[in-house]
């Protein structure tokens, strides 16, 4: 057991950027109807329901879990933790799903609401008789449901009003609970006013007899029911009769229940169906068009969301198949002819920077006799696996190296420097134990990546492994072409007139590298 401390937040300025995981007390001083509660709220870490658990709240309180500005969508949602009016499931059916929900880019305040009082240290010990006979544990309950909801309404009129701070939208606030904290829900929902009503809500396996209210809003409100069958509580009843009651009503309504999974299955791993029932949430919340994205991405804004997203994961499937990409150029190398006698061949191998390059100014890589071998997204790792077949098969007389951007973006993996320059290297010595001349390149400048931006600036990362590059070729005599400093602005990124995303090239960029690359392996061929 151990005492509970929270971080009171009152102050309407407050930034609520840096808001993640802090709690919000809901009220100043004692709250209306426990003023003369004297007792100290506590944690129950070892108990019979084997998760930890909050009791003897006395101060409610929300904990807020904001998501990256990234993945935000503008979407929150309260949630009420379950556990018999006498304890609360803090992690499995509060912190856990508001971590999952702010994967989805959903902010999630979980509710400490006030709940009856424990005389002693294991809660639950002395919750489970009571639990045998629902009357008499409903009738104990019947003071602390009314403060319940009042903390639920109060949780959503805070979070309503203080919306525009948290980058919220107030017309996209839902309420959600847990067995108890079900019952808190839909006695919100029935309760509330315009100000601190649910945009839509979700009761998991909620228990019905304590509810307060049953008169449905007028105003549109999804509801989204889960339950197992077995549920040892026999609450699949009070389930099915809130999904009938909301689709009689002609509220939108979607009602999911699972063969086996108990009470309380919350976010536990039962290796059953249930273990995945927040999938069938987010997907249901994107359905009711709460998961679009607030700040998309460029490739969001011109492929659409979907897209993207589909995109990336029929590039991971393909990784799984074939990670270098050795089918990408297999058939054009197959149709590049032996080079002729004295043929000064040269190869340029990177990312989407190189193949870009090919496709923005084809003239270049003709007129003077170099084969372009890039591919959009790839690291360090990627190229060395498919150096070989991509630049030693050609028979080339040098190769330009440039690679390395998405190492620090993370395509592939954290990003780690010595793992990254490592591969250079052996790339490097490839080559040169085959008598390929090796010419290296910087890596272009650049400070956030769209595609990526949760990483935010990274440009002192590029910065460190390009001086460790030119290090390197220095100490071994390897021609070095440094795109980096010519390219450069003040915050050591790439101006829009020359990158528009601040990353790739356009034309006018490409020519500024064209020149630099020239000079440099003109000389190294003499």
């Amino acid at each position: 057991m151990k005492k509970i401390t929270t971080l009171t937040i009152l102050s309407l300025g407050i930034c609520f950027n840096a808001l993640s995981q802090q709690v919000i007390q809901l009220y100043e001083g004692k709250p209306k109807g426990s003023e003369n509660w004297t007792w100290t709220e506590q944690m129950s870490l070892k108990n019979m329901f084997n998760t930890e658990l909050v009791y003897n709240v006395v101060q409610p309180t929300i904990t807020a879990f904001l998501p990256p500005k990234d993945l935000a969508t503008g979407t929150a949602v309260i949630i009420a933790p379950g556990g018999g009016f006498h304890t609360l499931s803090i992690n499995s059916e509060g912190i856990d799903l508001a971590k999952w929900l702010n994967s989805k880019g959903v902010a999630a305040f979980v509710l400490k609401y006030r709940v009856v009082r424990s005389l002693t240290d294991d809660p639950v010990k002395e919750l489970l008789p009571k639990m045998a006979d629902f009357k008499k544990l409903d009738e104990e309950n019947a003071p602390v449901v009314p403060l319940a909801m009042a903390d639920g309404l109060t949780a959503m009129q805070y979070v309503r009003s203080h919306a525009k701070e948290m980058d919220i939208d107030p017309n996209k606030i839902g309420f959600m609970g847990f067995s108890a904290g079900g019952t808190v829900t839909m006695s919100v929902v029935y309760n509330a006013t315009d100000e601190n009503r649910p945009n839509f809500i979700a009761p998991i396996y909620t228990y019905a007899n304590a509810i307060i209210g049953s008169t449905i809003p007028n105003a549109k409100t999804p509801i989204f029911v889960v339950v197992a069958g077995d549920d040892q509580l026999g609450l699949m009843s009070h389930s099915l009769d809130i999904y009938k009651k909301w689709y009689d009503a002609k509220q939108p309504a979607e009602l999911h229940i699972f063969e086996k999974g108990g009470h309380g299955f919350g976010m536990r791993k039962q290796n059953v169906p249930t273990d995945k029932w927040y999938e069938r949430f987010g997907e249901w919340l994107k359905l009711q068009g709460y998961l679009k994205k607030l700040y998309p991405n460029k490739y969001e804004k011109q492929f659409g969301e979907d897209a993207t997203a589909q995109y990336q994961i029929s590039e991971w499937e393909r990784m799984k198949s074939d990670f270098g990409y050795l089918a990408r150029y297999k058939e054009a190398n197959k149709k590049v002819s032996p080079p002729k006698a004295n043929e000064n061949r040269v190869v340029f191998l990177g990312n989407s920077i190189t193949e870009g390059w090919v496709n923005a100014d084809s003239t270049f890589f003709n007129k003077n006799n170099f084969i372009g071998r890039g591919i959009s997204g790839q690291t360090s790792v990627q190229t060395l696996l498919r150096f070989r077949q991509d630049i030693l098969s050609l028979n080339p007389k040098a190769v330009v190296i440039q690679i390395g951007i998405n190492d620090v973006a993370e395509n592939t993996g954290p990003y780690n420097e010595d793992f990254t320059f490592g591969n250079i290297q052996s790339m490097v010595e490839i080559a040169q134990a085959n008598k390929v001349k090796v010419i290296l390149a910087s890596i272009l400048p650049a400070t956030n990546f769209e595609w990526r931006r949760s990483l935010g600036n990274r440009s002192a990362m590029i910065v460190a492994l390009n001086n460790r590059i030119k290090s390197y070729a220095e100490s071994n005599k390897i021609p070095y072409i440094d795109y980096h400093s010519a390219m450069k602005n003040e915050q050591n990124g790439m101006n829009p007139d020359i990158a528009p995303d601040g990353v790739h090239p356009n034309l006018k960029g490409y020519k500024m590298m064209e020149e630099m690359a020239e000079k440099v392996i003109k000389s190294a061929l003499k």
